[in-house]
This record gives structure tokens, C-alpha cells and sequence, in this order.
């Protein structure tokens, strides 16, 4: 039998693990240990595990490393087979783990597997942050099976097919243990924002196949942390997407992207200007300052990230999502299938 364990990444979290928390416990096949690592919160959360939840285990870290060093730093003192890292305001349906684990143990070339995520406050409805499976376009922009930017669809069982895909949510992201620490975990310094889809990169580059299993189901609320008109997150986001474009992208679809990439980000940037979004539009700015300062770093990452490169990275959309969206686009639909 795979050892398996929960992991839940809490930061000031107390209202989300008294509301969701109970769910992930019920619907925890025996045997599963249920974790909450605390990314040095103050808000009490760690004392309403201890003393509401007798049979989590509570992990303590220091301080708040963000999403990536937090989870990297409490997976290191972890054992196991699979880790299911899981947002702290996920509530799964019953019978939401069988089916990812059955898929892992059954292809040994998967090393990543996600949920489809549904939204909590339109429970029919995809969600935000991972909708039934990720992808991203030739310049770096995300989207969903189920979700193009801010376009959410229904769920009307139109991508209830298991299939490999880019990139799974870091809200509900289980994957083999041995893997993750192969691959160096996620990239701590992107803080919080995109890591899971730069290590899915990684992952792929490596040989490995990251794949959506929808029998599984959860519901995600999302903003939980950083609302989404967040300047801290717009920032985060930004300067997430261009490392992770210089650590992964081939030779030409770097050019591409060093070409139109800052011409479409500087018209974004205007944009927030126009409206008066001022912090908006230095976020945007920041990202690039500090992108460029990490330059070095980053070339010695990318040598690392091609000198084991295995294969190419597949279900990347040779075109512009954001173009498409403009022109009426708006749904994943039949067209975008054969990615």
C-alpha cells in the first residue's frame, strides 16, 4: 500500500480550517494522514488544530515562507509515497482521493495528478484557479479547460475525460514524493504564484506526464490569501511568469516572448494607468525590476532545467489566448481539444 498524506499549507487561515478542514477529514480514506503545516501564523490557527482537530498533525514552521518555501520546507521533514497538497479553502466530495491515487499508481510515467476544481460560490460552475485542467499559451499566459481568463464556464460534464494536460492546480496537487524532491520541489523564490506550473514544466521537460482526473472532484473558494485586484498578487504573478518563461520556454519561443511579451505587459501597464490604478501599473513595473535583477540566477536555473531536459514540454497554445479571448473566443469548446 502507497503512503499517502494530506497537506494543508495554512498562513492566518483559522476561518478557512474551522469551515473546511471537517471535509477533508471526513472524506480521508483510513490510512491517510491529514497534515497542517503552519507558515508561522498569528492569528490562532495553529491552536484551533490542536485543540478542534486531535487527529491532524500539526507541522510548525518559523515564519511565512510563502507557498512554495512553505510547502518545500514541511515535505522535507515528510515521509511518503504521495503528498496531496491542499489548499486550506478546498472542500472535496467524497471519494475525491481513490480516483488520483488509483490513477498514480497505475502509470508509473505520471507524477502529477489534479482534481477538477469547482467553485464554492456557484457550485455548478468551474473554478478560477484550476477549472478541469491547465494549460498556457506561446507567451506564458494560463488558462483552463472550463476557465479563459475571466470567463468561467458551467460544468456540464464537457470535460469529464481524464487526459493529460500542462499544468494542475496548486490547490489540489498530488504527486509522487520521489519526483518532487527530484525536481528540487517548487522554486522557492517565486514566493507564492505559479510555482505549480513552473514545476509541472519541469516535471514535463523531465519525461514525466501531469494529467487532470475529473471523477475527482473539489470545491475551491480562491482569494484566499491575495484578492485577485491585489497589487502584491498582479506583482507576483508577473514576475512569476517571466522566470519561469526564461527557466523553461525552447530557444524560439523565448525570442517570441522577448520580443512581444514586454510590448503587451507595457500596454497592460498603460491601461492601469488610464484607470487609475496606479499601484496596478507599478506592480507590473516591479515585476520587471526585479525579473531582471534575478538574471543570473536564473540562467544558472535554466542550464540545470535543460541540461536535463528529456523531451519537449506538449499542450502549450501556439497563438495567443488573450487574442483569441478579444475575438470572441471565450470558451475552451472543441477547437482548443487537441492540445
Amino acid at each position: 500500500m502507497s503512503v499517502v498524506k494530506i497537506v494543508i499549507l495554512n498562513w492566518n487561515g483559522a476561518a478557512h480550517l474551522r469551515r473546511f478542514l471537517p471535509s477533508v477529514v471526513r472524506t480521508a480514506p483510513p490510512g491517510v494522514e491529514i497534515v497542517v503545516a503552519d507558515n508561522g501564523s498569528t492569528d490562532g490557527s495553529a491552536a484551533l488544530v490542536e485543540r478542534e482537530f486531535p487527529s491532524v498533525t500539526l507541522l510548525r514552521l518559523p515564519e511565512n515562507y510563502g507557498f512554495a518555501g512553505g510547502y518545500n520546507r514541511a515535505l522535507e521533514r515528510l515521509e511518503g509515497d504521495y503528498w496531496v497538497l491542499l489548499n486550506s479553502d478546498v472542500e472535496p466530495a467524497e471519494g475525491w482521493l481513490e480516483p488520483l491515487i488509483a490513477e498514480l499508481d497505475a502509470q508509473p510515467d505520471v507524477a502529477v495528478v489534479g482534481p477538477k476544481l469547482l467553485s464554492c460560490a456557484e457550485r455548478d460552475r468551474f473554478e478560477y484557479a484550476g477549472a478541469a485542467g491547465g494549460f498556457i499559451d506561446w507567451f506564458g499566459f494560463p488558462f483552463c479547460r472550463g476557465r479563459i481568463l475571466r470567463t468561467l464556464e458551467k460544468d456540464r460534464g464537457q470535460y469529464d475525460d481524464t487526459r493529460d494536460v500542462f499544468w494542475v492546480s496548486g490547490a489540489a496537487f498530488c504527486c509522487r514524493a520521489e519526483v518532487f524532491r527530484r525536481m528540487g520541489g517548487f522554486d522557492a523564490g517565486f514566493f507564492a504564484h505559479m510555482e505549480e506550473i513552473d514545476l509541472c514544466w519541469r516535471m514535463q521537460l523531465a519525461g514525466w506526464c501531469v494529467r487532470v482526473v475529473p471523477r475527482s472532484r473539489v470545491w475551491h473558494l480562491g482569494g484566499g490569501t491575495l484578492q485577485n485586484d491585489s497589487p502584491r498578487k498582479l506583482y507576483l504573478n508577473y514576475r512569476n511568469n517571466l522566470a519561469m518563461l526564461f527557466k523553461c520556454a525552447s530557444p524560439v519561443q523565448r525570442v517570441a516572448v522577448a520580443v512581444l511579451r514586454p510590448l503587451a505587459d507595457a500596454a497592460a501597464a498603460l491601461v492601469y494607468l488610464l484607470k487609475g490604478q496606479c499601484a496596478q501599473a507599478g506592480a507590473v513595473a516591479c515585476a520587471y525590476r526585479d525579473f531582471l535583477a534575478r538574471h543570473g540566477e536564473l540562467a544558472r536555473q535554466r542550464r540545470a532545467v535543460q541540461q536535463s531536459k528529456r523531451r519537449r514540454a506538449a499542450h502549450i497554445y501556439h497563438g495567443s489566448i488573450i487574442l483569441r479571448y478579444l475575438l470572441g473566443r471565450r470558451v475552451f469548446g472543441e477547437r482548443m481539444q487537441g492540445l
